[in-house]
């Protein structure tokens, strides 16, 4: 009779060894929980690829500037405005080391990135927020490259685009990051007097400081579907006013209803109609 040890031994199986699958083949859609190929999410322009539903994930920057530009036609401007730590922040980290962490794994020096562009055809002083870096925040950097872009726009007589995607204002600049709403929004009011038109497009997110100046003021504001926008976010009013929000308060749809965009535009509809709002806003300036 063999020993208990030996009988428990022989009862044991192998168990199959799991397959790992490698990281990056699947994301899981927040809209309609699928979960997805990324390169099928890729090849529709980082929308989910599901029928009925259309998600837009978030798209780096630069597949944003392929997809609105025509190929080869934007020329970046401002590349040497770095920024600097004038307050010595320090929270867990030093603001400075932030900064160089963001820009060693985003490759650009801060969260805007502008120049002119072309768009079937027809020139624009273009400026893009780079989402990535530390959430698009608005500091002196990004205030100064967005006037930059606004006196560019008025020198060439040529509109001026902007796709808005931030939390807002930098923290980390205190009031020095505050003071960047005036100043952009000083530089529009002169863009504005000239005649030259601004098409602001608010992406997801569009939030504080940001979406509290110069991406609200647009001739022409277009949305792509579902993007939060706001000054605070809805979590934030819910517990200041103690009320409880409508459903969709703060996205795309709700504020059209409200008047307070003019257009959505889904991803893949985009260059199309910015090349008509630029065809059209450019001939009547010129009437």
């Amino acid at each position: 009779m063999a020993a208990w040890w030996a009988r428990n031994k022989e009862k044991k199986t192998a168990t199959p060894r799991k397959r790992s699958v490698p990281s990056g083949l699947f994301q899981k859609c927040d809209e309609c929980g699928a979960t997805v190929e990324s390169e099928k999410v890729k090849q529709a322009l980082w929308c989910c690829p599901q029928d009925k539903c259309g998600h837009h994930f978030v798209l780096p920057t630069e597949e944003r500037i392929k997809l609105v530009l025509d190929e080869g036609s934007f020329v970046e401007e401002d590349l040497r405005i770095q920024p600097e730590d004038p307050l010595q922040f320090r929270d867990s980290k030093k603001y400075s080391d932030r900064l160089r962490a963001a820009q060693k794994q985003v490759g650009t020096a801060d969260a805007f990135r502008e120049g002119l562009g072309k768009i079937h055809g027809r020139e624009v002083a273009v400026g893009f927020f780079v989402f990535e870096f530390m959430g698009g925040s608005m500091g002196s950097v990004v205030g100064e490259k967005i006037t930059r872009l606004f006196e560019r726009a008025l020198h060439r007589r040529c509109p001026a685009v902007i796709f808005n995607a931030s939390g807002g204002a930098r923290m980390q600049e205190g009031i020095l990051s505050l003071m960047q709403m005036a100043k952009t929004t000083a530089a529009l009011a002169r863009l504005k007097e000239s005649g030259v038109p601004y098409i602001s497009v608010l992406l997801h997110p569009t939030t504080g400081g940001v979406a509290a100046s110069f991406a609200m003021l647009g001739d022409v504001i277009v949305a792509e579907p579902k993007a939060l926008i706001g000054f605070a976010g809805p979590r934030v009013i819910e517990q200041t006013i103690r009320q409880k929000l409508p459903e969709g308060f703060q996205r795309s749809e709700f504020l059209l209803t409200h008047g307070m965009v003019d257009l959505i535009v889904e991803r893949k509809h985009l260059k199309a109609r910015l090349g008509q709002l630029v065809e059209l806003l450019g001939s009547s300036k010129a009437a």
